[in-house]
C-alpha cells in the first residue's frame, strides 16, 4: 500500500486536530480554546486543510455578527483498531472522530504465534477494505494481552504468548498496512476506549481493571495513560496475594491472576462441580467448565458458583483497595470476560474497597462495570493510532 505521511507540522496543529476529533467546530470556537491570535489560528487551520487532514464544513450558527466557518476532520480520514485477545481478534475501522464504520471479530488463539495472528488481523482489515470502508488508513492501534515495550512496539516476555517475545509487531503491521502503527497492552487500549467514549469521558484520573484470561489495570492520569518507565505499569494480575498459592502462568506462586483469571475460575469450578447441581450437570454434558458456566450457575442461585465469585471479588478488592489508597482515583471501571459475572462480583469488590480504603479516598468513588463491553478495545486502539498521528513531530 502507498504509505500515508501527512502529519501535523506544529504543536498547535496537533492540538487543533485533537479538538476536531471530538466534533466539528467553528473557527471562532477553536479560537476560544487555543491561545493563538486570529490570524495565526486561521493560518494553522488553512495548513491542515492543505495537508488534507481537515476540511471546511459550511458556516456555524451566528454568535452575533458575521458567521464563522466550520472546520472538521477530513471526511476520508480512517483509523483502525486491532484488539488481540487470548482467544480472539477484534478489528474495527473508524472515521476521524473514531465512530465505528465497520467491525469484524474471529476466534484466534494467541498461542498460534505472531505470524498467524497478525496475518489474520491484516486479512480481516482487508475484508473491511473490500467493503468500501476505506482506501487507505491514516493510523492503526494494536492491543495485545501481555507486557509491551511501548517505545519499541514489541511484546516483552508475555506469559501466555509463546513465540511473541520481542516480535516486531509495529514494524510488521506498519509495512503490511502502509501507515503508522502503535502497539500497547490490551488493558491500556480499553482504558483509552473508556476515556474517549465510555463512562470515563469526563474523568481525568481513573483505574480501568480488566478481569479476563488475565488481570490487568489501565492507569489514567490527567487524561493520559500512565505506562511507567518501561511500559509495565498496571500489571496487577501478578501481585502476590498468597505466598502458598497456586503457580501462575508467569512462573511465580500466589498471583492474583492465578486465583481469579479465566483459567483459574474454570479450575476452581471443576473442583466444586460435585457440590453444584448446575456445574456438575454442565461438566457431565460438555466435559469442561468455563467462567461463563460459573456466571450462568450464579444467576440460578447456585451457592458454590456465588461463593467462587465472591472469593475472587474479595481478592481483587484487596488489591484494588491498596491501589485506591495509593492513587486516589476519581473512578474505577471493571471490565473483561470474567467481569461479566456481573453485580455479585461488583458488590464484593465494592464492599472490600470501601471497607479497606480510607474514607477520604472512597467517599466519592464510583466503582462500576464498563458499559462499552467488547467495543472498548477497538475504540481505544483506534484512539491510540489517532493520538500518534495527531501529535507534533
Amino acid at each position: 500500500m502507498k504509505r500515508i505521511t501527512a502529519r501535523p507540522e506544529s504543536p498547535h496543529q496537533a492540538v487543533l486536530l485533537r479538538l476536531l476529533r471530538e466534533r466539528a467546530r467553528s473557527r471562532a470556537e477553536l479560537g476560544d480554546v487555543v491561545e493563538l491570535s486570529r490570524s495565526k489560528l486561521n493560518l494553522e487551520l488553512d495548513r491542515l486543510i492543505e495537508l488534507r487532514l481537515a476540511e471546511q464544513a459550511g458556516l456555524a450558527a451566528s454568535r452575533g455578527g458575521r458567521r464563522s466557518g466550520l472546520v472538521r476532520l477530513a471526511a476520508n480520514m480512517r483509523f483502525a483498531g486491532v484488539d488481540i485477545g487470548a482467544t480472539s481478534v477484534d478489528v474495527a475501522v473508524t472515521d476521524g472522530e473514531l465512530g465505528i464504520l465497520g467491525r469484524a471479530s474471529e476466534p484466534c488463539d494467541v498461542r498460534d504465534g505472531p505470524v498467524t495472528v497478525l496475518d489474520r488481523a491484516a486479512e480481516m482489515l482487508a475484508k473491511l477494505r473490500g467493503q468500501g470502508l476505506f482506501t487507505q488508513l491514516h493510523g492503526v492501534g494494536v492491543g495485545i494481552p501481555g507486557p509491551v515495550s511501548f517505545r519499541e512496539g514489541v511484546p516483552v516476555a508475555p506469559p501466555i504468548m509463546p513465540g511473541w517475545d520481542r516480535y516486531p509487531v509495529r514494524e510488521t503491521l506498519g509495512q503490511e498496512l502502509g501507515c503508522p502503527v502503535v502497539v500497547d497492552n490490551d488493558v491500556n487500549i480499553m482504558a483509552l476506549g473508556e476515556l474517549h467514549a465510555g463512562l470515563a469521558k469526563q474523568v481525568d484520573d481513573f483505574l480501568f481493571v480488566k478481569i479476563g484470561t488475565g488481570i490487568g489495570c489501565g492507569i489514567v492520569v490527567d487524561g493520559k495513560i500512565y505506562r511507567g518507565v518501561s511500559g509495565s505499569a498496571g500489571d496487577i494480575g501478578h501481585i502476590r496475594v498468597d505466598d502458598m498459592g497456586p503457580t501462575c502462568a508467569c512462573g511465580n506462586v500466589g498471583c492474583l491472576e492465578a486465583y481469579f483469571g479465566g483459567a483459574a475460575l474454570a479450575r476452581e469450578a471443576m473442583a466444586v462441580a460435585d457440590r453444584s447441581p448446575y456445574l456438575g450437570e454442565r461438566l457431565r454434558r460438555t466435559g469442561t467448565l468455563t467462567g461463563e458456566d460459573v456466571a450462568a450457575a450464579a444467576e440460578l442461585g447456585d451457592a458454590e458458583a456465588v461463593r467462587l465469585i465472591r472469593d475472587g471479588g474479595r481478592r481483587v478488592g484487596l488489591v484494588l483497595a491498596g491501589l485506591v489508597s495509593f492513587f486516589n482515583p476519581g473512578l474505577v471501571i471493571v471490565a473483561g470476560g470474567v467481569a461479566r459475572l456481573g453485580h455479585v462480583l461488583l458488590a464484593e469488590i465494592r464492599s472490600v474497597v470501601y471497607r479497606r480504603s480510607l474514607p477520604l479516598a472512597t467517599g466519592n468513588l464510583p466503582i462500576v462495570l464498563s458499559e462499552l463491553g467488547d467495543s472498548a478495545g477497538v475504540i481505544g486502539a483506534a484512539r491510540l493510532g489517532s493520538d500518534h498521528v495527531f501529535s507534533a513531530p
